[in-house]
């Protein structure tokens, strides 16, 4: 069975597919399917983008499809920058410049006030509608300057706690069992399981 996954990130989709290995399933992305239409991802929360991207391409392919929806919540920026998080400093999604705006924003603040979760949320759908959505949070502490040379993101200041470590610097070994999208994909997997399962006894 084809997945299609509504993004055109490399790195999420790498991300996506090496959380997902064993279940069978063939996954493309937008760069496999030219001419797909525009997203405009105007939803008020991750889940309401997740569902729009998802449902947008599983009817233009006629496919099963996942969109994902992910950003960072600053307690001290009043859960900013949360959807905004990619285009934060700007429409070019520029992770460096975003890294640096939020390390401006948060100032000389102490690190217990730069509580901070990432959140993904996952939807799944196919060429009849939605089939789910769920979501999966992280929560860490933003550092004061850019550690580590893995993940991508806002990872390189995404400290866990537990581990005293960013994100970027703890890789993507570890990553992949605490992430935000990985406690979604393991939700959404759930999800796919059972619709794999109807899917294959009709």
């Amino acid at each position: 069975m084809e997945l299609v996954v509504a993004t055109s990130n490399r790195k999420k989709l790498k991300e996506i597919e090496e959380i997902w290995s064993g279940l069978g399933l063939e996954i493309t992305s937008l760069a496999d399917h030219p001419g797909m239409p525009k997203i405009i991802e105007n939803g008020r929360t991750f889940k309401e983008n997740a569902a729009k991207k998802a449902v947008k391409i599983a009817k233009a392919t006629g496919k099963l499809t996942m969109g994902e929806d992910s950003g960072l919540c600053v307690d001290a920026l009043d859960g900013g920058p949360g959807i905004y998080s990619a285009r934060f400093a700007g429409k070019a999604k520029d992770d460096r410049k975003n890294n640096r705006k939020l390390l401006r924003l948060l100032g000389n603040l102490p690190l217990k006030k730069r509580r901070a979760e990432y959140v993904s949320a996952v939807a799944l759908a196919d060429d009849k509608g939605l089939v789910g959505v769920v979501e999966g949070k992280c929560p860490g502490l933003i550092g004061f300057e850019e550690m580590g040379h893995s993940g991508f993101g806002y990872d390189p200041l995404f400290i866990i706690p537990k581990y005293g470590r960013t994100f970027a610097e703890l890789g993507e070994a570890v990553k992949h069992t605490i992430s935000h999208r990985f406690r979604a994909l393991k939700k959404a997997r759930l999800l796919l399981e059972k619709y794999i399962e109807h899917y294959s006894s009709h």
